[in-house]
This record gives structure tokens, sequence and C-alpha cells, in this order.
């Protein structure tokens, strides 16, 4: 089965974050393989109410054949998409999490194109419905709309060079082909692959993550029912920055802030978590609950 191969991360702070109780409405924004929606509706019994939302067919499928899911609604969008479709019509929920890392099943899919290890197709595509791939980007995209995205997704201090050496060397078809260009502009040894900073950046711009969150984080707000509580998990300096601002400005030491901070720093992966899970070394979890008014307590 797909889902044993992702665990999912932060589990059991999610859980503590959370307290997931019997009856709770929830509503999981990047559901994947159901790793984290199993634990919290064992918890909540109220599957009847459940929102598992992921914009993968892969994982919706995977979600689909998860017995232990039973009726819980299963919606194939991205979470934008399905936050708007969901505010419209009236919903709220007492458990809301967002889990914005990439899968190890899409990691380690080659035909992907997400990894940076196996060969495979310039794709990268969340949702393989939408028409922008990673192949576009690099091919088409001038120099100067390369660097911009190599420093603004990618916090890449090589952006120039590397966009201009992706121009000159163009047409690219595959990852290792592009993962080569771009360590030929670098010297030296590292840990970790001279790709990896441009190989996110491409990410988060076919997928549109960052643009994505930036307008769902005030639907969430309006999705989350007063009392209950929001977690979301990010795994780059940009998302844990967006989800940073938006709670400390929705929250803090005035009479009309909706939002109570549960976590004042980002909580991380133990020790322990690391040696079964190592993707979990740059997740971060941070968390808020939502006030009740004076006529809703």
């Amino acid at each position: 089965m797909k889902s044993q191969s992702h665990i999912p991360v932060l589990l059991t702070q999610v859980l503590d974050y959370l307290e997931p109780k019997k009856g709770d409405k929830y509503l999981d924004l990047t559901a994947g393989y159901g790793g984290h929606a199993q634990k919290i509706l064992e918890r909540t019994l109220n599957k009847q109410q459940a929102t598992l939302v992921d914009r993968d067919q892969n994982a919706i499928d995977e979600l689909k054949s998860h017995k232990e899911l039973g009726d819980a609604e299963i919606i194939h969008e991205d979470f934008l998409t399905a936050s708007e479709m969901l505010l419209e019509q009236g919903r709220q929920y007492d458990v809301i999490l967002a889990d914005l890392g990439v899968s190890s099943p899409h990691l380690d899919n080659a035909d992907r194109g997400f990894s940076i290890k196996a060969n495979g197709q310039l794709d990268m595509r969340m949702d393989s419905r939408q028409e922008l791939t990673a192949k576009t980007i690099v091919n088409t995209y001038d120099e100067a709309e390369l660097v911009k995205l190599l420093r603004d997704y990618g916090e890449e201090p090589k952006a120039r060079t590397i966009a201009r050496k992706i121009v000159a060397s163009r047409p690219y078809t595959t990852t290792h082909e592009l993962a080569d260009t771009i360590a030929s502009v670098w010297h030296g040894r590292s840990k970790v692959h001279p790709a990896t900073k441009s190989f996110q950046a491409l990410r988060i711009a076919v997928n549109d993550e960052l643009g994505l969150l930036k307008r769902a984080l005030p639907i969430w707000l309006e999705l989350l029912a007063p009392g209950g509580r929001i977690a979301i998990i990010s795994f780059h300096s940009l998302e844990d920055r967006l989800t940073k601002e938006f709670f400390r400005e929705y929250s803090g030491d005035r009479y009309d802030a909706p939002l109570n901070l549960l976590t004042k720093k980002p909580v991380i992966a133990a020790e322990h978590e690391l040696v079964s899970n190592p993707r979990a070394r740059s997740a971060k979890l941070r968390a808020a609950a939502k006030i009740k008014t004076f006529s809703e307590a």
C-alpha cells in the first residue's frame, strides 16, 4: 500500500496541539495518504462530518481505499479552491490541519519529477490536471524571470549565474539534465545537492504554493469554529514565515484578536522521530485556537 511509504510527520505533536475530541468536525486540507487523518478520526469518532482534501489524484485514490476513513467527505481540489467552496457552504470545523509538505510517494516516484536523485520528466505538478510544468518554466521563461523565481522561492544565492546557465543550455527534458547544469555552477562538496534550492523554487512556482497559502489563511480562520484549533506544518522558511505573520496579525493582547497562539515558537521533530523519518527534519508546526466571543462562550 502506498501509504506505508509515507510516515505522517509530527504526529504526536499534531494530536497534542489539536486535541481532537469525540464529536469534533475535522478538516484536513492536505490529507495525502491519510496518516494524520486516520489517527485524528480515531479520536473524533465523527467520520461523517470530516472533510479530507487533496489535489493529487494518487492521494485521492488512496484515501478512498482506506476503510478506516469511513464516510469522510473526500474532495479532489487544491486547498484554496476547496476552502472557498466550503466557506460558501457555510461550513465550520473544530479541528483543522494543513501539512504543506511533499509526501514521500511524490519524492520517490521518478515520473513525478520532484526528486533530484531519481531521473524523471521535468513535471513537478501536484495536480496532473493543470498545464504548467517545470519543463515549461525552464524551457520558456526568460533569464530575468528565472532569476526572480530562484531568488524569491529558493533563496538561491547564485540565482543569476544559474539562470544564465539554464538559458544557455536549453532545452531540458529530465530532472538529471537540469540538476547537472545547476551543479556545474557550484564548486566543492556539500551534504546537500547543489540543485536543492532551485528544485524547491521550481516546485513552488509550478504549484503556486505560496500564493495559495497566502490566500487560504484568512479563509481557514473563517472555517475554524469558535473554540476550534488549527495546526499548520511547513517545510521551508517561506511557508513558515507566512504562517507566523498571519498568526501574529490575528492574535495578541487586544480585545478583538480572534486567535490565541498555542505555539510561541515553531514545534520541530524530536530526535527519535528523525531516526525513523529523516524527512521530518525540516518540518515546523505552528498552532492556534479560535477564541470564543462572550456570546459564544
